[in-house]
């Protein structure tokens, strides 16, 4: 299956898509460990360099293997095009270097994972570039936000870690309306339960660490557009600078999209039962999942989303002492910030994932000494209960 036949299923896709076979008529698909490649003759060279004839020429840019897992990425997007990098903070680096310049202005959400708001903040405004933040879910503040030289619009929805969601057609509006790049990052739903590309948005980045891969076991990014020009801009910023993704990663990712759409059916049912128990919990305060009828974007959760994913957060009743006390009396659950993993985590955002923006910003965010983030993996739900109950009851005691 060489092209995305829109009569096969996405997870038909995510098995058959993006591979050709080799000459030795391999069944499983081959890796490519090579830096360079063999020419013909010096004209065959030069015309590749030149790009007057496809093919490879360098593994930094060029690699079968790392191709074969942006191909197939990139149908179940419902993309074109697909740019594998060596994470997702590499993904959202090479974006910005490759589509902004000094003077533009970004409009980003304010709820984004800490290391992409220290990037904005922090690195590209040193360069010239501006960014304003705005809540996720409030249309009015994306309008006001947009200036004549607002050339990015960059969210994740649902947000990292209390799971707001944007209405993607609506802002997608907004930045059509204005000549605005709108770019969603994609990591938690993945596109089994959601294609930004298809609701408005022109870019998609993910980190492949999360459910791509859903093992934690590489770290990658990857960038998903329908627009040639916009392709051929990330192309040759990864060609040049070379944020690339390693052939075995790309395998792996590849191998990980095989499972994708049985494992975040799963997710998503273990993750629904756990935030409903949670809901009920003495010890719990509030419970992040846009699964519960209880969350403000229930019912847009409803229409973006085949299902509503596997991560949940929860506020404690008490503070950090008590957030930790819950985390540290788990048994099994890992202690861990990574997420999208077939085992579950929990972290606290504000002293890992959040601990290197300011506190301001952890306002702003909404990220609390009690908020507790919970990714919720493929065990027994049952188990996974249990584990929880043995934490939440240290805060009872």
């Amino acid at each position: 299956m060489q092209k995305h036949d829109q009569k096969y299923h996405s997870q038909t896709v995510a098995i058959r898509h993006g591979y050709r076979r080799t000459d030795e008529q391999e069944h499983g698909e081959p890796i490519f460990p090579t830096s360079s490649y063999v020419f013909d003759s010096a004209q065959q060279a030069v015309d590749r360099f030149s790009g007057e004839e496809a093919g490879n020429i360098y593994s930094r840019f060029t690699n079968p293997t790392v191709a074969g897992f942006e191909n197939r990425l990139a149908a179940l997007e419902g993309g074109r095009y697909c740019i594998g990098t060596a994470s997702g903070m590499a993904a959202i680096t090479g974006l910005v270097l490759a589509v902004l310049n000094a003077g533009d202005h970004v409009i980003a959400s304010a709820g984004l994972f800490g290391s992409t708001v220290n990037l904005f903040t922090k690195y590209y405004a040193r360069f010239g570039v501006d960014t304003s933040f705005v809540d996720l879910t409030g249309i009015e503040q994306w309008k006001r936000a947009v200036r004549p030289n607002t050339r990015l619009i960059f969210l994740e929805s649902p947000s990292n870690p209390l799971c707001e969601i944007g209405d993607l057609p609506a802002i997608g509006e907004i930045a059509r309306e204005n000549g605005i790049r709108f770019v969603v990052d994609n990591a938690f739903c993945t596109p089994v339960l959601q294609q930004p590309l298809k609701l408005g948005a022109d870019i998609v980045v993910h980190s492949a660490t999360k459910y791509l891969d859903g093992q934690g076991r590489c770290v990658g990014g990857a960038l998903v557009t329908n627009d040639e020009k916009t392709h051929d801009a990330l192309f040759g910023m990864l060609r040049t600078t070379g944020p690339c993704m390693s052939p075995f990663n790309a395998w792996t990712f590849s191998k990980g999209l095989e499972t994708l759409p049985l494992r975040m059916e799963q997710h998503c049912a273990n993750a629904l039962e756990v935030a409903k128990w949670l809901e009920v919990h003495p010890a719990v305060k509030r419970v992040h999942y846009p699964g519960l009828a209880s969350h403000p974007q229930h019912e847009l959760a409803k229409k973006q989303y085949r299902g509503f994913g596997g991560i949940v957060s929860f506020e404690v009743r008490g503070s950090r002492s008590e957030a930790w006390k819950v985390i540290d009396h788990t048994e099994f659950l890992s202690i861990t910030a990574n997420l999208g993993d077939v085992k579950t985590t929990i972290t606290h955002p504000a002293t890992t994932t959040h601990l290197r923006i300011t506190q301001p910003e952890r306002d702003r965010a909404g990220i609390t000494d009690s908020l507790v983030r919970v990714s919720v993996g493929l065990e027994h739900v049952e188990d996974i209960i249990g584990d929880l109950e043995r934490g939440l009851d240290r805060i009872r005691k």
